[in-house]
């Protein structure tokens, strides 16, 4: 740098700053979780329900994996440096989401199954994974690898809706509030407890909001300056709605748990919320805190 060079300042009152100091605040390690509890709660679950449960996991833990691959582009074209820093959490903490889940399989799901009897099995094997869950994963890293080569406007609301509107806001907040929901004691107490699983999640759930958060404020910020029109926003997200509901497997348990009605009801009170915040000139992106709270 040459002496005539102003030196880096960071804007410390810019949104993306506070959720940048907000990530570090609130690290968490993954491999800090007690998992003992759970492999021994497993013994409790019918095997249909096993099996459900190792696809949800498998489900997640690969989405982890590719949004930690998927997000680079966009951390190449932000120009704010506010931005750049928040986003080097981001990738940070999908890592970490991948790490959770990569360590459950092998330390809770394997003995697991070593239990029963089963043949271990991979969270990579093909069965767990739909036509269109591939599908979805794929336009998501062709929305993001887009920007590589045509960085506009529409193009950045068309990936910030690929990615922090559908498979975070949607497909990965509406599972995880499921799943913890299923295996938490003090939501349905004949469900075997999972609290390696349950903290794990919350951690992550946490983590997630803040990830939303900072896609939501940077479409509103396109959509006010009437650089973006909303339409684009949710024909982006309802184009993948279909392979978001058809990502999600169906299956029979005996086991008593949460009901799909519930998670579309609330996938759909989430996103309506969302979009109002982004579109209503009135209306504003919740505080850092909120976007993380989990009083839901």
């Amino acid at each position: 740098m040459s002496g005539t060079e102003p030196s880096m300042q960071i804007d410390t009152d810019a949104r993306t700053y506070r959720y940048y100091r907000h990530a570090v605040e609130k690290h968490w390690d993954p491999h800090e979780i007690d998992l003992a509890a759970d492999r021994e709660a497993l013994a409790d679950l019918d095997d249909v329900g096993f099996e459900g449960l190792k696809r949800a996991l498998a489900l997640f833990g690969a989405g982890e994996d590719a949004v930690a691959e998927d997000l680079a582009p966009l951390s190449v074209v932000l120009d704010d440096f506010e931005d750049q820093l928040f986003i080097t959490t981001q990738l940070y903490e999908e890592a970490k989401h991948a790490d959770f889940f990569d360590r459950y399989w092998r330390e809770v799901i394997h003995p697991a199954e070593d239990d029963r009897g089963a043949e271990r099995s991979s969270p990579a094997d093909e069965r767990w994974f739909s036509d269109e869950y591939d599908e979805l994963f794929e336009r998501n890293e062709r929305a993001m690898a887009r920007l590589l080569d045509d960085d506009t406007p529409e193009n950045r609301a068309k990936a910030y809706s690929h990615y922090h509107m559908t498979v975070e806001g949607i497909l990965a907040q509406t599972g995880y509030y499921g799943l913890t929901r299923q295996f938490d004691t003090d939501t349905y107490p004949d469900v075997p407890h999972l609290p390696g699983l349950v903290e794990g999640l919350t951690s992550i759930r946490s983590d997630e909001g803040r990830h939303v958060g900072f896609g939501m404020a940077k479409l509103k910020e396109l959509v006010e300056s009437e650089r973006v029109d909303p339409s684009v926003i949710e024909d982006t997200v309802g184009e993948l709605l279909p392979l978001v509901q058809a990502s999600i497997p169906d299956y029979e348990s005996d086991e008593p748990g949460i009901e799909p009605n519930e998670l579309v009801e609330y996938a759909t009170s989430k996103h309506g919320q969302r979009m109002q915040q982004i579109t209503a000139a009135n209306d504003s992106i919740p505080d850092v805190d909120e976007l993380t709270a989990l009083g839901d």
